[in-house]
């Protein structure tokens, strides 16, 4: 590795302030790409858990962006000297509602960058704290952490970590076509320039996959849709998730859930087109 741990810590408490306005459109686009039926939008309606992921785009000049589609290394983000890069899961904390109309800050912190030896070479993790206030409130109306890890690039001796078997029988099940415009929609909801979602020649030729990779955050915010549609007037107190394999756009897969038996707690879980498990969650409700 070009930069020793001890450099990369050095980004550890490193913060930065964004702000922007909830506007209406990005969730009107959001209904859409999932295929909701139209609604009203007004001032003060609730944003779903996880669709404040549809603001505070990373709006980077053209001139910024590296290889890869992101934005090249440095500057916020601790300067990783590894190629692939994949968001491997997320916590939440959903104390207040985020509302169409508030004026929201979010102020990020890097708040762990580790190295590790994985079967596959070097691992990189960095974890960042997110806290979203809502028109200028002291407290946090949501808390989210984000864990994203940097690895070598694919080798053609690389051996992938056995797949572990989802579970049969969950109470909902929904079916997911990943095509093209489904992750073209959004990227483009997000801004996000990452090419393993959209350019197949790079992604087959460069990165090694078999096919697009469907972005994990879309995973998870399928499986909260889910909740949303089974349950339509439940609160979610806390949301967690950990992307266990790459979900790829040349089969249908599935979004799971079961409701524990406390009546809060919900299991969640993807799970692809041979039953391979490919994300792991959990939602607590108010």
């Amino acid at each position: 590795m070009q930069t020793s741990l001890d450099d990369l810590q050095a980004w550890i408490g490193r913060t930065e302030t964004v702000r922007d306005s909830i506007g209406a459109t990005p969730v009107r686009a959001l209904d859409a790409t999932l295929d909701h039926p139209a609604r009203p939008v007004e001032q003060g309606t609730a944003l779903p858990a996880l669709w404040h992921w549809l603001y505070f785009l990373p709006l980077h000049r053209q001139s910024e962006i590296g290889p890869d589609g992101h934005a090249r290394r440095g500057g916020f983000l601790p300067p990783v000297p590894l190629p692939r890069r994949m968001w491997a899961g997320s916590q939440f904390e959903f104390r207040s509602p985020v509302r169409v109309g508030d004026a929201v800050e979010r102020t990020s912190t890097i708040a762990d960058v580790s190295v590790k030896e994985g079967r596959t070479g070097k691992l990189v993790f960095v974890k960042v704290r997110h806290e979203l206030r809502c028109n200028g409130a002291t407290d946090p109306a949501i808390v989210e952490f984000h864990d994203i890890v940097y690895r070598e690039a694919r080798r053609p001796d690389d051996v992938e970590p056995p797949p572990q078997r989802a579970e049969a029988g969950a109470a909902w099940r929904r079916e997911i076509v990943p095509d093209d415009v489904l992750l073209f929609r959004y990227s483009a909801l997000t801004f996000n320039g990452h090419r393993i979602h959209y350019d197949r020649r790079y992604v087959t030729e460069v990165e090694g996959y078999p096919g697009l990779i469907v972005h994990g955050p879309l995973i998870a915010t399928l499986l909260m849709d889910l909740v949303r549609r089974q349950m339509p007037q439940a609160e979610v107190a806390s949301f967690r998730f950990k992307a266990v394999r790459p979900t790829f756009d040349l089969n249908p897969f599935h979004v799971n859930g079961q409701p524990g038996p406390d009546g809060r707690t919900v299991r969640l879980f993807a799970s692809d087109h041979e039953g391979w498990l490919t994300m792991d969650a959990t939602a607590v409700l108010r």
